[in-house]
This record gives C-alpha cells, structure tokens and sequence, in this order.
C-alpha cells in the first residue's frame, strides 16, 4: 500500500472511532438521565368510605393542592398519579381499591401494597401473623354506627340491650371484615357488658351471634333479606340507610358502655411496608405530609371534603355529610389510649397468637409504629 493511502486509512480509522465513542458518549448520556428521571413506583391502597376522604380528596384535588407544597398529579384518573413535592416528581403511584381491612392486610403479605390506609386492628392482626409493615400515621376516629332496619324500635344502647335479653334466638349483626375496628371494637363493647357473642350459627346460646358480610357493599342488602337484623358499619353506609330510607342509626359506637370508654376510638391509619420505608423514606415522608395536610384541609372545608368523596364513592351527598368523623394524623395521648384498648380487647378476645399475643402496648410500640414520618 502506498504511502499516501496508508496515512489516507489510518485517518478514517481514527474518525470512526471518535465518531464510535461520541455516539456512546451521547447514548451513555441519554441513559444517564433516564437513570435520573426514574422514580419509584408505589402501590397505594385505599378503601370506598369517608373514612379514606383526605386520599380521595387528594386525588381529587389534585394540583389544586400545588400551595401545599405536597401533591397528587393526575395521569389516568382513580388509577395512577404522579406524587409531587416542591415540583419535583419523587414517585409513581398505582392506586388499588381494596374491599376490607382483611384484604389490605392479605396484599400486604402478598407484596403487592406498599402503603396503604386500612383499620388499625388490620394492621395488628397482620403484624401478629408477622407481616413486616407498621402503622406509620394515624388518619380518622369515630364514624362507626349500629344500624337497624327503619321500622325497627331500637334507638339506642338500652333499647338494644332489652331487645337482646328478649330475643330467644341469637341476634344477628353483620360486619364488613373480621379484622375492622367496627367488628372489634362492637365485639369488645358487648363482652365488656357480660354478653355472649358468638360467630357460629350453630351456637343458640349466645346473645350475639356476628355475621361476616364480606364487603360494605352488602349492608344494605343483607338487612332488606333479613340475612341479619342489623349492621355494625362504618361511615358513610349508617346514613347512606337513612337517607334511602332502608335503615336508621340506633347508636354510633361512642355511645356503648362503659361510658366513656369508646368516645373517639381510633379506626383507620396509615401504614406501610417495612421494605418500602427502608428503601424510599422520603416518598413515605411527602405520603404522610400529604396525608397531614389533606386532613387538615379535610376538617376545615368539611362540606366541600363530604361532596367530593360522595361523589367519588357514589353515596348521596347528604349521607357523607352527616357522617361524624374527625381527620387527624397526630398520635397523642387520647389516641394512643384507644389503640391500648384495641390490644388488649384483641388479646382478650384470643385474636391475636403471635408477636403480640398477651402483650401490653408499652411492650410492642416499635412493632407497631413508626411514627419518623411524621416529624
């Protein structure tokens, strides 16, 4: 090869090869910032009651909220959003509608929650059987109702308790889901009172005899069949009842003695999986603000929040406005006593076996909660 042609391919060799590593430079780059771009996916769960309204009202909302700092961005609606904070994107959120407490409970063993709001005797019971997730903010209290058919007589505890003592079979009430705090906190209320309560058909000796419905959904339906002459439940379904006329509120939890004893009893809470606060604190950290000031905003524009979740859940306005709820995520004094007498009421009831099973609540706090979030 000639002098000439030799020097001739050299040099578009070298061009080549600096054209090659630009080429992977500028690919190298476009991954670099695709890396950079990337953000978590989080699985969010969330049940259809006014006891979840500060998510639906953030979803809602939407960047309605941008003021706050923390915020929901909608992508496709009620089913994924962008979670954002101080204009930046620091997750994706899937969200998943679950039926029960038991059915956030069972995803979360499975995996397939990340953060989730539930009742809080959900979580104890899934934290027993050694789910790794805790309770990392508290979300609502009181919303908890004994429901009647309309034409019924019973209109408060003492009427209840006359009817019980006059039935000759067992009266039954249903629930949603064998862990909520309503099936608890009612099975409590009544032993505490010398009541036999009972979950088996079978058993005609009981005063009680609890009745699983397996959904909110199937309130209303189970009372107008008669599967059962009334209903423990959540708001907003006791006046959801009362404003289609099939039912009425005999006497909201509070009202059940001991006196005193169940006055804003704590229901659901946020939580969340132990692998998820380990590996992406600050999405759970902008979660719980978000949380925090929704509630606030909740509690402070409480017709505007009831329309929107009536809305949102497909209940009659009225019926969501009529619900006695508070929002709050802070864990102080009277709602840590009400979470004590949720545990001791479980162990009471033989509900819990495992982590902790006859356990006081001073004994098992750090299992329970993780309340960094919320400083």
């Amino acid at each position: 090869m000639k002098k000439g042609k030799r020097l001739g391919f050299v040099l578009c060799l070298i061009l080549m090869f600096a054209l090659l590593v630009s080429g992977c430079g500028q690919q190298g780059g476009k991954d670099a910032a695709s890396r950079a771009e990337q953000v978590p996916v989080i699985n969010m769960g969330y049940i259809f009651t006014t006891h979840h309204a500060p998510f639906i009202v953030a979803m809602a909302k939407g960047e309605d909220f941008k003021e706050m700092g923390t915020y929901l961005k909608e992508v496709v609606p009620k089913e994924k959003y962008e979670l954002i904070e101080d204009g930046k994107k620091v997750a994706d959120v899937n969200v998943v509608v679950t039926k029960s407490g038991s059915e956030t409970a069972t995803l979360f063993a499975q995996g397939n929650l990340d953060i989730a709001l539930s009742s809080v005797t959900a979580f104890m019971t899934g934290i027993d059987k050694g789910t790794e997730v805790k309770v990392i903010s508290p979300l609502q209290a009181e919303g908890i109702a004994v429901v009647f058919p309309q034409k019924s007589n019973i209109k408060d505890w003492d009427a209840f308790a006359g009817y019980l003592a006059e039935s000759p079979n067992p009266v039954k009430i249903g629930y949603h889901s064998p862990t909520s705090a309503p099936k608890i906190v009612f099975e409590a209320a009544l032993k505490s009172q010398g009541l036999k309560v009972t979950e088996d058909p079978n058993d005609s000796t009981a005063d009680v005899l609890l009745v699983d419905l397996k959904g909110t959904s199937n309130f209303i339906p189970a009372m107008n069949s008669k599967q059962v002459d009334g209903v423990v439940a959540p708001a907003p379904f006791p006046n959801v009842a009362e404003v289609q006329g099939v039912g009425k509120i005999a006497f909201q939890i509070a009202d059940m003695p001991p006196e005193g004893r169940w006055v804003n009893v704590p229901c659901c809470v946020m939580g969340a999986r132990d692998e998820v606060m380990a590996d992406n604190p600050a999405v759970v950290k902008a979660m719980v603000k978000l949380m925090s000031n929704v509630s606030k905003w909740c509690n402070d524009n409480a017709k505007e929040a009831a329309d929107i979740t009536a809305e949102w859940i497909g209940v009659p306005p009225e019926a969501a406005e009529n619900s006695v709820i508070v929002y709050s995520t802070d864990p102080n004094a009277d709602w840590m006593r009400g979470i004590e007498t949720f545990l001791d009421s479980l162990n009471q009831m033989g509900k819990l076996n495992g982590e902790l099973k006859d356990k006081k609540l001073e004994e098992v706090k750090d299992i329970l909660f993780d309340f960094s979030f919320l400083r």
